[in-house]
C-alpha cells in the first residue's frame, strides 16, 4: 500500500489544447500509459486515470489527467491522492514551465508555483507544495508575445523535430523519482548531456 505514486500531467482538456505547449504535463503522462500498452478510464474525481506498475512487482503508478483546466487542477489531485491513499510526498507533477529553456527538465520538490496556475491550486488543493515537480522547459515567448498566447501555443517547427525526445526525457524522469527517489533522480536529470 506504501509503494504507490500518483503521477499528473498537466494541461487542458480537448483537442483545441492537445498539442500545445501548456499541455506537455499530459504528453509526458500519455507517453508512460503507452510505454505499458495501457488505457486511459474515467474516475469520479474528475480526471481520466489508468493504473499500473513501473514494472512487475515494482510501485504502483496511478497516472492521471485533470478533465478539467489547468488552474483547477487542484481538485482532481486531492480527490485522487485521498481514494488511492497516497500522501503528498508521492505526488509526480509534471507541467511545462517557462523559465526553462525548452528541451531541459529540472526536478524538484516544493517551493513556490512560479506564477503557474496548475501548480498554485495543486498546492492549495494538497495543502502543502511539498509535492514533486518534473518540470519541462518550454522557454520563453519571443520579442513581446504574450506567455498566455505562447503557452497556448503548438510547438514551432524545430521544436516539433525534439518533441518526442523532450517528452519521453520527462516520461523517464518521473519514472526515476519512483524508482531511485528525488535526489538520485536530480543527479541524473541534471548533470550536463554528453
Amino acid at each position: 500500500m506504501t509503494d504507490r505514486w500518483l503521477v499528473m500531467g498537466l494541461g487542458n482538456p480537448g483537442s483545441r489544447y492537445e498539442r500545445t505547449r501548456h499541455n506537455i504535463g499530459q504528453m509526458a503522462v500519455d507517453e508512460i500509459v503507452a510505454r505499458r500498452g495501457d488505457s486511459w478510464k474515467q474516475h469520479k474525481a474528475g480526471a481520466r486515470v489508468a493504473e499500473t506498475w513501473l514494472r512487475p512487482g515494482g510501485p504502483k503508478l496511478v497516472l492521471a489527467k485533470s478533465n478539467g483546466y489547468m488552474n483547477t487542477s487542484g481538485g482532481p489531485a486531492s480527490a485522487l491522492a485521498k481514494f488511492f491513499q497516497i500522501p503528498p510526498e508521492r505526488v509526480i507533477v509534471v507541467h511545462d514551465d517557462l523559465d526553462l529553456p525548452f528541451d531541459s527538465l529540472k526536478l524538484k520538490s516544493g517551493g513556490g508555483h512560479g506564477g503557474h496556475n496548475g501548480i498554485r491550486d495543486i498546492a492549495k488543493a494538497l495543502g502543502t507544495p511539498d509535492f514533486v515537480r518534473v518540470r519541462v522547459g518550454i522557454g520563453r515567448p519571443p520579442g513581446r508575445q504574450d506567455p498566455a498566447d505562447w503557452v497556448l501555443g503548438e510547438f514551432a517547427g524545430p521544436e516539433r523535430a525534439n518533441l518526442p525526445i523532450l517528452v519521453a526525457d520527462a516520461a523517464d524522469a518521473a519514472e526515476l523519482v519512483v524508482d531511485a527517489g528525488l535526489v538520485a533522480a536530480q543527479q541524473k536529470v541534471h548533470a550536463p548531456r554528453p
